[in-house]
């Protein structure tokens, strides 16, 4: 299989793949799974992977196992990783690379500290605080409607629409000042060709998506957002369980990115299914009673993470009926997981109209997503606005001329054209 891992079936080590080390690709065909990895799942067996800086991991297929190895946060960490040893071998600075990954990154991090940050932040995500933000929601989604609309088709609906509103959204409730969300918008964006995973690294590491300016604006002009509150409760001086700085960036960094990459595509991608399924398009557009559950199908059934986090196993263990060693790293396969038939028995079929279920769309366990009120949020007011608007949306292209982008950790579609 081409891609950032690739199941092995010999001990050769595999070639460069010149993808993003940090994501699980190749487990897709358009919004299909790729077969060989629904085999792997179906066959109960776990999967030997290889990343594209050589370091072997085993691949968790089935959902019950990739919900009991997110479960136990004892015995597999994802911040006691090892930084692959060529890092070093190309000049990366591998104590300022594990910094960076780390410090205030709550996806990076084990309790306590991941227990630590993310306490200070739980407040503002949950479902009844997000409620109060519906209404400007609404009119960050209207407005980029309006300026579809002023732009007349076709028009591509991942710049224009797909990007804007999550941006917008968290932006608006981070603390990002207007003038300096433009450059956001384009931080996410699959890249024109093949990047190395040496040079992804680089642009992840060098992005600075929050720095330390926005830090020192925010003290100088406190305000009711995520940043003014993270330095009125916790900056340095508030006693007791202080941030520092760096943690302040590395924790808006994360809320930040997880707060828009997923909810893009998701857009994007979800637009594409209801696309290619004309009678629950309509049926999301109509009735409001059918949103809530349409958009959990969508989050199922798209699953824009191919996986979860490389973890370590810190003891020997047993994941369904496989011993994993202690120092065996491992690699859930979310969207694979996510179609299961132990989830459901017919989990490659798209249905809005069946209950929803127990999906890996946003993880599970300690790590599971802390925004995910917030993307509901915006999926349940986005969709059937977009439709509303455009009751005669249709894509401007021939489906098969449309690129997915598969070597980036959120799985993402680089461009979607429409037309009504």
């Amino acid at each position: 299989m081409d891609g950032t891992t690739q199941l092995r079936h010999s001990d050769d080590a595999p070639p460069p793949t010149g993808r993003c080390p940090m994501a699980l690709p190749a487990t897709r065909r358009g919004l299909d799974l790729d077969a060989e990895v629904g085999k792997l799942r179906d066959s109960g067996e776990l999967g030997p992977v290889v990343d594209a800086f050589g370091q072997e991991a085993t691949l968790i297929t089935r959902y019950d196992e990739v919900r009991a190895q997110l479960s136990d946060t004892d015995g597999f960490h994802v911040g006691a990783v090892p930084l692959p040893p060529v890092l070093l071998e190309r000049g990366f600075d591998l104590d300022e690379v594990n910094r960076r990954r780390k410090v205030g990154n709550l996806i990076m991090l084990d309790p306590p500290e991941h227990t630590r940050l993310r306490k200070m932040v739980t407040a503002w995500f949950t479902t009844r605080r997000v409620e109060r933000i519906r209404p400007r929601v609404v009119e960050i989604i209207d407005a980029a409607l309006d300026a579809i609309e002023q732009a007349g088709p076709p028009v591509d609906l991942v710049a224009m629409f797909s990007k804007i509103v999550p941006v917008m959204v968290i932006c608006e409730l981070l603390g990002v000042p207007e003038a300096e969300r433009q450059r956001f918008w384009n931080t996410d964006a699959a890249p024109d060709g093949p990047s190395s995973p040496l040079n992804e690294l680089r642009r992840l590491g060098e992005a600075g998506w929050v720095d330390h300016d926005l830090i020192t604006h925010h003290r100088a002009h406190l305000s009711d957002d995520v940043i003014g509150m993270l330095l009125r409760e916790y900056g340095p001086g508030t006693g007791g369980n202080e941030l520092t700085d760096d943690e302040l960036v590395g924790l808006a960094n994360a809320l930040l990115i997880a707060g828009h990459e997923t909810t893009t595509q998701m857009l994007s991608l979800g637009t594409l299914a209801l696309l290619r399924h004309p009678e629950q398009l309509a049926l999301v557009r109509d009735d409001p009673e059918a949103v809530p559950g349409a958009v959990e199908e969508l989050l199922r059934y798209i699953g824009v993470m191919h996986g979860g986090f490389v973890r370590i196993a810190t003891r020997d263990t047993v994941i369904g009926d496989h011993e994993i060693r202690a120092g065996e790293l491992v690699l859930p396969a979310l969207a694979t997981a996510n179609r299961d038939p132990q989830l459901l028995p017919d989990g490659d079929r798209f249905d809005v109209t069946r209950p929803p279920t127990s999906h890996l769309a946003f993880g599970h366990g300690v790590h599971f997503c802390i925004g995910a009120p917030l993307a509901r949020l915006e999926l349940r007011e986005a969709f059937p606005a977009l439709l509303r608007r455009f009751p005669g949306l249709r894509l401007a292209v021939p489906e098969e001329e449309l690129e997915f982008s598969d070597d980036t950790v959120v799985y993402a579609l680089r461009s979607l054209p429409v037309t009504w």
